[in-house]
């Protein structure tokens, strides 16, 4: 089914938009911000996607609309926004409901991050380029999480949060490649997988959503100031 995709961008949207009138947590109230942080990430993310579409992955056509924006379907766009949306979600709620704490060894091996930019240039000039690009990617948002001192990764609750975002992504990911909605070219990557998810798409993930969360709470700062 064509609209399959879409679809899942639905059922991914449904529930953080149903919930979000909690009297507890009010996620509506932060709509605004959580679009805005959703949008803001899904410059970088989508032209990076657009460039290497047709060669580091393309998309299924039976699943998929024929429609596209810069090479990608409709429902490709759609996941960059409602996968942030629904992840900021839950980091509202972890946020809201447990108190943090600072992990200060994390804050002492943050510049190891420094190291990985090397490596991960040396990797993608060597022809993985998907596994060189996204370290690349990994190491400088965590790098900007420090530069903006917003320190997300050094908050305990982050790590909470990222065991939730693993298991989602082995769920909903894990759909993607295994139906499959998206399919790869292992010559630009490890071509090690967990099931049918390649382990360079979780570190894309990670890096996706915890910029937004980044960006998201920079907002989040700057408006109550």
């Amino acid at each position: 089914m064509k609209s399959e995709y879409l679809l899942l961008n639905v059922i991914i949207l449904s529930g953080p938009m149903i919930l979000s009138f909690d009297r507890r947590v009010r996620y509506v109230r932060n709509w605004h911000w959580a679009f805005a942080a959703a949008v803001a990430t899904l410059i970088p993310f989508i032209i990076w996607d657009s460039l290497v579409s047709g060669r580091h992955w393309w998309f299924n056509q039976e699943y998929t609309l024929d429609f596209r924006i810069m090479g990608l379907p409709p429902g490709e766009w759609l996941f960059f926004i409602t996968v942030p949306f629904a992840c900021l979600f839950i980091w509202e709620i972890i946020t809201y409901f447990h108190t943090g704490h600072a992990i200060r060894v994390i804050d002492r091996l943050r510049l190891v991050w420094l190291l990985i930019i090397p490596l991960g240039v040396w990797i993608a000039l060597a022809g993985k380029e998907y596994t060189g690009i996204v370290l690349l990617v990994f190491s400088l948002v965590m790098l900007l999480d420090k530069f903006l001192k917003t320190n997300i990764t050094l908050d305990g609750r982050y790590y909470t949060f990222l065991a939730i975002q693993i298991a989602l992504m082995l769920i909903f990911n894990g759909y993607l490649t295994a139906r499959p909605v998206v399919l790869y070219d292992p010559s630009y990557q490890l071509n090690f997988r967990i099931f049918t998810i390649p382990i360079e798409d979780f570190i894309y993930g990670i890096s996706h959503v915890t910029l937004t969360i980044i960006i998201y709470t920079k907002m989040k700062d700057c408006g109550r100031g």
